[in-house]
């Protein structure tokens, strides 16, 4: 008698870690603070490069320990995906721990809103295991701050401020980054605020992801 069964379906393997040239990227989470209208997620796509973020469950610190490879073979992890990664601290802090304890180098690609979210100033913790910032600023007024990111909670904009404010105390290495191309965003007044708090300014491209 022929067995008719069909196989069940499998779920994909989420993609938790990716590289690009010699860094490699860490996707700890699909939440988000924001709901930027440039980001490709809520644009109908979940790929960087050749790899698809999507992720359907809780990530924890032991789904990505055991993927890490050699720390020495790449020039820096970043913490970076479709979501914000402080979503996630523990596993963040986890898993970032594990990388400076082996020589590594880590850095964390931030919309900034950690400590509103968290309700706490989460920098010192971050300041133990995280070697650079990049904290995402895409717009130089509240209005177009709402915009074009779509905050999730209120008052994120002077969140925001106040955390690239206080990031150069704990943190050495600080950039931040704007979105050149967005309507009524003046990108050198992006530029202002950043060296007005003494940290590097970084010029991105519109639709120019990874």
């Amino acid at each position: 008698m022929t067995d008719t069964t069909l196989p069940m379906p499998t779920s994909p393997i989420p993609t938790l870690v990716y590289d690009i040239g010699k860094h490699r990227y860490l996707n700890i989470t699909a939440r988000c603070t924001l709901r930027c209208q440039f980001c490709p997620k809520h644009n109908g796509s979940k790929q960087v490069h050749d790899y698809d973020l999507s992720l359907t469950k809780r990530i924890t610190a032991d789904d990505v320990l055991p993927l890490l490879g050699n720390v020495h073979e790449v020039e820096e992890y970043v913490f970076c995906g479709f979501g914000e990664p402080t979503l996630n601290l523990d596993c963040l802090l986890q898993v970032a721990h594990v990388i400076k304890a082996q020589g590594g180098k880590v850095r964390l690609n931030t919309d900034g809103l950690g400590n509103h979210f968290h309700r706490r100033n989460i920098l010192p913790e971050l300041s133990q295991c995280i070697d650079s910032l990049s904290i995402s600023l895409n717009a130089d007024t509240p209005e177009s701050y709402q915009q074009h990111c779509r905050p999730k909670l209120a008052n994120s904009y002077t969140a925001l401020l106040d955390f690239i404010k206080l990031a150069p105390s704990y943190i050495s290495q600080v950039q931040v980054s704007a979105i050149n191309g967005l309507a009524n965003v003046n990108i050198d007044r992006c530029r202002d605020i950043a060296e007005r708090n003494g940290v590097v300014f970084k010029q991105r491209e519109l639709d120019n992801i990874g």
